[in-house]
């Protein structure tokens, strides 16, 4: 049978996707007018996913409510949380689902077909048939409630998305964002917060919540995807017989509407809170936005990338360059946003002052009208372009699986033409155009098409207002207490009742037989092999170099080595501003903006990093090699463009270019900022970890908390410090890029090894030579338990501790711990219970452990969570079903599907720690064959953790204050 010969089904088109190597098919399910894209490819790496347009009419979150209630319950699922029971019992490559501004997406990946089809089914069932007509408290739990104890207690609101969301709006960036985007379409959806605004949230009723899943939740208005190496008719088959088939197709108005374009460009400021120590000046962000016609426009939704680049993104890029230059703000950044149906492209600079708009804006334009008028570098444009396509052709997503991010971008096209799924991802075509198109003037008419004659955009302005966040909570508490007031007794005791109903309901164990329903796969279904490891030792021009024979398609993949040990610990910092400045600082034959073209022309790009291997054979001393690394990937022909980059990168950079530094120093700080509120969890869980262990230590000096302390020290005292910094810098370099400190990883076939040789020989004639004086670095730890304050209004808290200096030991039964912790006591009493959006907890070979929570809306609460974690495991009693379970859901995290890149990187990382195949195979098994007392036997391992008492908290000045008996140092950033 074949798909034509499906009678519940019609083809609309079908398609030979020539640019990622499969056929595309368009469907509709004549019955329900589902409408179903189909993508054959030879990978089985298999992606299922359903979505619906769900344009909001309000800023309440409903869309994105609606996202996370859905998995909490369905018809034949009925247990309270069948996402989490699939994370810890699926071999899932992929398990989400995410809410857009124009609509929601339910996508998972299996490389296991029965898996596959029991993760298909759990989706189906919980989007059209979930229990949040019969449990309100799903609503309460995921959404908003009430939250108040007893009669005197304060009230307050609680919320798994209320608090979520409150950590996103405590970012400028994020406010920043959502700003543009509801001003520039007013007239439409996008004039709304599709993820809700901590203030309106409270408004949506459970009635609208519900009306709202009525509506749009109908096949009719869904968009399913199945992508990969399976038997579409079976699939198809089974979608109709289970599902589809049960409803009639219906009118669904979910149209995403065309914003009329402005007649006129318009202005919009906001404030944005920042904490009491932190300065309003240097600290506005002022961005320049356009509408750039629709995304249906498949050669525009491409040629703005290359300008983008070309314009905006890349080092040295003219408008980048110019506001720098200018002193119109210390970070430019930009974007162009082609996922939703009216792309923006804008340009932002930040930590710049609200009088220098009128300056920001000339400039932009004057820049911009001087390139359409003189004519973009053609060698920016080439660089674009061959960036964009050499990614397109790689198709390396990183951990998402590749099926994922194609159906994403899909719908890019898709949901707002339905009979135009394929013309983005089929873009061989679009990138033969394009190129024709450069020094034809193409590229400089849409400048002044898009750019300088289309007054479809808007300025807008973030600003800086202290004491935000603190007031905007007391109006907050006065409002809820003017509320509780107003109440009757009965009324207040009937809000006492609902929280303990809330939190009975959150409690209550699941019913055995609810649980036994969601599927799940036997231990017998797991391999016991093991991911190769692909290391061969070989000495070529004299270096170590390890190569790694796996396909890639004709690219090689070079990490050149140079081992840090040698620096002092004083100096630490100063390797990290020296790996952020390499590669973006003129050299002898390039100013860093031609550097950075020229690389990208000729190859998939270069780059630096510092990297961590710690010794797993000799624990007990703390034995760590720390590299200097610089990466880069091209085909095999272009692989000499590498190594002479690599060298001119490596020895003929300008360090003493203080200029440039100090540029650089205002950027790697403003970026480090970001990053600490998006991703405090793990910048508060490394500083934690750094307090006892020299390689954590050594990373947070490099580019955690200790680095950026550096960093904004230098910056604010630059006159001072920059004859030293350039002089460090130099030494540094001279000390690190020497031949015989040098060792490479290369991941290649067989035939890219031809040449290599050569080319190692004329990059290590380019090296430094002095051999300096031997130096031991010695790392000093030292106890800190600190608290950092920020405007936001969650908080990072994070406990750790080396649970191996406290007598216990590493055994693979702590990687389901992970999970059992991850998304079941933790998820349990942080998440469920308290409200935080996130918790995770990591155990590693050298004794490193940690809990850490994400936008929580507690901290003293959270701390109490982690100490009973000792009594959870004690206790620990589950069925062998469940205990099953924990142990596919931690092999799902270990047997994801790797680019080839990654398996080079792999055997790598196993080398540099000396991790053999003998102690996976071991740890494999530990798993495989673990029961419910080796758990047991893991509260000796959380009692160590907490034992060392180790805690750093990132978030809420007011929290951290009201709580800073608890910590040794409390300050800010």
């Amino acid at each position: 049978m074949s798909i034509r010969d499906l009678k519940a089904y019609e083809i609309m088109k079908e398609e030979d996707l020539i640019g990622i190597q499969a056929k595309g098919y368009l469907l509709r399910h004549k019955k329900s007018r589902a409408r179903i894209l189909l993508i054959e490819k030879d990978d089985n790496n298999k992606v299922f996913s359903i979505g619906f347009r769900t344009p909001p009419s309000d800023s309440t979150g409903v869309p994105h409510i609606m996202e996370h209630s859905v998995l909490c319950g369905s018809k034949n699922f009925p247990a309270k949380d069948p996402f989490v029971e699939l994370v810890k019992g699926s071999l899932n490559t992929f398990l989400n689902a995410m809410t857009y501004p124009d609509k929601t997406v339910y996508p998972v990946a299996s490389c296991n077909d029965k898996d596959f089809q029991n993760l298909m089914h759990v989706y189906m069932d919980a989007v059209l048939y979930p229990n949040i007509y019969k449990h309100e408290e799903i609503f309460r739990q995921e959404g908003w409630s009430y939250k108040l104890d007893s009669p005197a207690d304060k009230l307050e609101y609680n919320g798994v998305v209320y608090n979520e969301m409150k950590g996103a709006f405590s970012s400028p960036e994020g406010v920043l964002d959502r700003v543009i985007l509801n001003t520039l379409f007013p007239d439409t959806s996008y004039a709304n917060e599709s993820g809700g605004d901590p203030e309106v949230i409270p408004e949506l009723t459970y009635e609208q919540f519900l009306d709202f899943h009525r509506k749009y939740y109908h096949p009719s208005n869904s968009y399913i995807y199945l992508y990969g190496d399976m038997n579409m008719e079976e699939k198809l088959n089974w979608l109709d017989r289970e599902y589809l088939g049960d409803f009639d197709a219906r009118e669904v108005d979910s149209r995403i509407r065309f914003q009329e374009p402005f007649g006129e460009m318009c202005e919009k400021t906001i404030p944005y809170s920042i904490a009491s120590e932190e300065s309003e000046e240097d600290n506005t962000y002022l961005s320049y936005n356009k509408v750039i016609g629709t995304s249906l426009d498949r050669e525009l939704y491409l040629a703005f990338q290359i300008l983008d680049y070309a314009l905006l993104s890349a080092p040295g890029a003219p408008l980048k360059k110019a506001l720098t230059d200018a002193g119109i703000g210390k970070d430019i950044m930009g974007s162009y946003d082609n996922g939703i149906y009216q792309p923006i492209f804008s340009v932002i600079s930040k930590n710049a002052n609200e009088d220098q708009k009128q300056e920001f804006v000339d400039l932009i334009e004057s820049v911009l009208s001087d390139l359409a008028e003189k004519g973009i570098d053609k060698k920016a444009l080439e660089a674009g372009l061959n960036y964009h396509e050499f990614r397109y052709r790689e198709a390396d997503f990183g951990n998402y699986p590749k099926g994922l991010m194609y159906g994403l971008q899909m719908m890019d096209s898709w949901l707002y033409d339905e009979d135009e799924p394929f013309i983005h991802v089929e873009a061989l075509e679009t990138f033969e155009f394009l190129k024709k198109q450069v020094g034809t003037g193409y590229y400089e008419a849409l400048i002044r098409k898009y750019l300088l004659d289309n007054p479809h955009g808007a300025v807008v302005i973030v600003k800086p207002e202290k004491g935000r966040t603190a007031r905007m909570d007391a109006e907050l508490d006065k409002q809820l207490k003017a509320y509780k007031e107003g109440l009757t007794k009965e009324e207040v005791e009937e809000l006492v009742k609902n929280t303990e109903k809330l939190e009975a309901y959150q409690s209550a164990p699941e019913k055995e037989e609810d649980l036994e329903r969601i599927p799940v796969l036997k231990r017998e279904d797991i391999s016991r092999e093991i991911e190769p490891i692909v290391n061969e030792e070989l000495k070529l021009g004299g270096v170590p170099v390890i190569f790694h024979e796996i396909e890639t398609n004709g690219i090689g993949y070079l990490d050149v080595l140079f081992d840090i040990s040698g620096i002092r610990e004083e100096l630490l910092p100063y390797v990290g501003i020296l790996q952020s400045v390499l590669g973006i600082i003129d050299t002898e034959n390039y100013d860093y903006g031609e550097l950075f073209n020229e690389i990208n022309v000729h190859t998939g790009g270069i780059g630096t990093s510092l990297e961590l291997y710690n010794d797993v054979t000799n624990i007990q001393e703390k034995a760590f090699k720390a590299t200097f690394e610089i990466k880069g990937k091209a085909l095999y022909g272009k692989l000499p463009v590498v190594f002479s980059m690599m060298s001119e990168i490596l020895t003929t950079s300008k360090l003493t270019d203080t200029k440039r530094l100090k540029e650089i120093l205002a950027m790697v700080k403003s970026r480090l900022l970001m990053r600490f509120q998006s991703s405090g969890h793990s910048t508060a869980a490394l500083r934690a970890l750094s307090y006892a262990s020299p390689s954590a230590k050594l990373k947070d000096m490099t580019s955690g908390i200790q680095f950026y302390q550096t960093i904004a020290y230098i910056e604010e005292h630059f006159d001072e410090e920059k004859k030293r910094l350039t002089e460090i810098l130099k030494s540094l370099a001279e000390k690190l890029f020497r031949p015989d400190n040098m060792m490479l990883s290369y991941t290649a076939s067989r035939e890219g090894l031809t040449g290599i040789e050569g080319y190692i020989e004329d990059m290590k004639k380019n090296l430094y030579h002095a051999l300096p004086g031997e130096e031991n670095c010695v790392i000093h730890c030292e106890k800190k338990n600190e608290g950092f304050k920020t405007a936001s209004k969650v908080q990072y808290v994070a406990r750790t501790g080396n649970f191996i200096d406290y007598g216990a030991a590493y055994t693979g039964a702590l990687q389901i711990l992970k999970v059992i912790l991850s998304y079941d006591y933790l998820w349990q009493n942080i998440r469920v219970k308290g409200g935080a959006y996130g918790c995770m907890s990591n155990f590693n070979r050298i004794g490193e452990g940690y809990f850490v929570s994400y936008r929580d809306p507690n901290l003293k609460r959270t701390m109490e969570v982690y100490e009973k974690v000792v009594d959870f495991l004690k206790d620990f009693t589950v069925s062998e079903r469940d205990m099953t379970k924990y142990i596919i859901g931690t092999m799902s995290n270990i047997d994801h599907p790797m680019t080839p890149a990654q398996k080079g990187e792999r055997s790598m990382n196993l080398y540099m720690n000396k991790v053999s195949a003998e102690m996976i195979k071991e740890e494999r098994n530990q798993i495989l064959d673990a029961g419910q007392e080796d758990i047991r036997a893991l509260s000796q391992v959380a009692k160590a953790v907490l034992e060392a008492d180790q805690f750093c908290v990132i978030g809420s000045e007011e929290k951290i204050e009201e709580n800073k008996e608890m910590f040794q140092t409390v300050t800010g950033f």
